[in-house]
């Protein structure tokens, strides 16, 4: 059964002054975690500002968990909780008190808000530091803050901007956690903007990749690792690896020679791991190590890339 789209977009155009920021961007995002990737100028905060109503579309329009980013953005917009990449705090505020400001311009009441604030502090790791001012926090402090304000209010989608930007390792390690528990809990959708492949890698389940305001790639990175399941990388001694690539090929195996001397299989259907060690004890040739392989997100992103290149 196909899912329906968390976000549509449809032919959407973003021009500033003349200029294609957005060109006729058309895709279907279905996942629970989306990534955002794209080098920069490429588009990624357009977009996420176009679909928040911060920019008018020149054409076209997108669609947010089902409502017309044009007739509906104040809908839009209570839907969705947005952790900017840029510091937006009021430093002399405590930060629990800052939270409950933002949950009640979400349209939560007084009362509610300031317990969701609590409880977001709390949950991000910051209750013991809630009522200190916001201007002494660190910026792995600033950075959960603004994570908190962005869950308060009880979102349906999550806009991520560069959430481990400027992180030293373990404050990274702790972000990546709280989004992946974000994203099971299975209660909400995220999109995540960042510059570093790693983190989208670990937290997505679907990307989209912008290049020059076009989509350069746009997969499911759960079918991908399905679908590499089949490929291997054998390292081997002993006789030719040509009368062994011939005897695999005949069982309807793609055989190539890597580096190094490393053989790359990729499998048929059906084709068991047995036989490939029955065919290489019958050439004379001892498998030493052998390893499932597939596309890496750097792979992929760097073939969008050089696609991309191609068509302009």
């Amino acid at each position: 059964m196909d899912m329906a789209p968390v976000i549509e977009l449809d032919g959407l155009e973003v021009r500033f002054n003349q200029r294609v920021i957005l060109n006729k961007l058309t895709a279907g995002l279905t996942g629970r975690s989306i990534g955002l990737l794209g080098p920069n100028g490429a588009g990624k905060s357009t977009l996420i500002n176009t679909l928040l109503g911060f920019h008018r579309p020149s054409a076209g329009t997108a669609r947010v968990l089902g409502h017309d980013i044009r007739t509906h953005a104040r809908e839009v917009r209570g839907l969705i909780g947005y952790m900017p990449e840029n510091d937006a705090f009021i430093a002399k505020m405590t930060g629990v008190h800052f939270v409950r400001l933002m949950a009640e311009i979400s349209g939560l009441p007084p009362e509610h808000a300031l317990e969701r604030a609590h409880e977001a502090f709390f949950y991000v790791g910051l209750g013991e530091v809630r009522y200190r001012e916001l201007g002494t926090y660190s910026l792995g402090m600033k950075q959960a803050a603004k994570l908190a304000q962005a869950i308060a209010h009880g979102p349906k989608l999550l806009f991520l901007d560069e959430p481990t930007n400027g992180l030293d390792p373990p404050a990274r390690v702790r972000m990546i956690q709280l989004i992946q528990e974000i994203r099971d809990r299975g209660d909400l959708h995220l999109m995540l903007s960042s510059h570093l492949l790693r983190d989208v890698e670990e937290c997505c389940d679907q990307v989209l990749i912008l290049k020059d305001g076009n989509i350069a790639a746009f997969c499911n990175l759960e079918e991908e690792r399905r679908s590499n399941r089949r490929f291997l990388e054998i390292e081997t001694r002993g006789a030719s690896n040509g009368d062994f690539l011939a005897a695999m090929e005949k069982l309807g195996c793609e055989t190539a020679i890597g580096a190094q001397g490393r053989i790359k299989l990729v499998l048929p259907d059906g084709m068991e791991m047995r036989q490939i060690y029955e065919v290489a004890a019958g050439q004379n040739v001892q498998i030493r190590r052998l390893n499932h392989k597939r596309d890496s997100l750097e792979d992929i992103f760097l073939k969008a890339m050089e696609t991309a290149n191609g068509r302009l």
